[in-house]
């Protein structure tokens, strides 16, 4: 691998930084591995960029309410709902792109990727929340809203808990395509319910009248 150095910069008070990439400096489209070092003592963070096309067809999965059985994900190595990776990978081979996203703060980042990384989960985006926050739920829905505007994406489908109902409900995602494990609840009713798990549903994602290739190949964009 090569690396190009962009710049140098110095963080803010709170150890955190931004930078705008110059609009001369082009990507193309694709993903890239931004290595951001400390001169001091040569530690470094990896994050990664994802150039994309306008109107790209994603598939939200909200971490904690769609793996997890039934701990938290700051568990020793939490259980993974059968056929969890699964499902994600159908999304995937389909041409989707996979956005996970949390609630949790950013500094929990490298346990939560490494365990979707252990347990085998596509590659996909994750973000987090950048603050601390009295109304997850509502930083979520507002994380999402400004995807969606800022970066003309299209939400396919979306899965999580009962909880997430109501922040996918805001989205334009058809109640058809929002899809929770577990029985159903009164409090939410605009979602498809996954009584039986995640094996049932594989083999409707299986069927081509049930999902239909991504309009444009997120694949592509890797």
């Amino acid at each position: 691998m090569e690396w190009r150095r962009i710049t140098s910069d110095l963080t803010n008070n709170h150890g955190k930084i931004s930078y705008t990439i110059p609009t001369d400096d082009h990507f193309q489209r694709g993903f890239y591995q931004i290595r951001m070092v400390v001169k001091g003592d040569l530690t470094y963070t990896d994050n990664y960029l994802a150039v994309l096309p306008p109107q790209l067809e994603c598939v939200v999965f909200s971490i904690d309410g769609s793996f997890i059985t039934n701990l938290s994900i700051m568990a020793n190595d939490p259980k993974v709902r059968p056929s969890a990776v699964d499902v994600v990978r159908r999304w995937q081979d389909m041409g989707y792109m996979i956005l996970y996203v949390t609630a949790r703060l950013d500094i929990q980042k490298n346990r939560v990727v490494t365990w979707l990384a252990q347990h085998n989960f596509p590659q996909g985006m994750i973000w987090f929340c950048d603050t601390l926050s009295h109304d997850p739920l509502g930083h979520k829905t507002m994380l999402l809203k400004n995807l969606q505007k800022d970066y003309c994406l299209q939400y396919a489908a979306a899965y999580g808990s009962a909880k997430d109902v109501a922040v996918y409900s805001q989205l334009k995602i058809q109640p058809s395509r929002i899809y929770i494990v577990g029985k159903p609840k009164k409090q939410a009713t605009n979602c498809t319910w996954l009584v039986k798990g995640y094996s049932m549903h594989l083999d409707d994602l299986a069927r081509p009248e049930f999902l239909a290739p991504a309009k444009v190949d997120a694949k592509v964009s890797r």
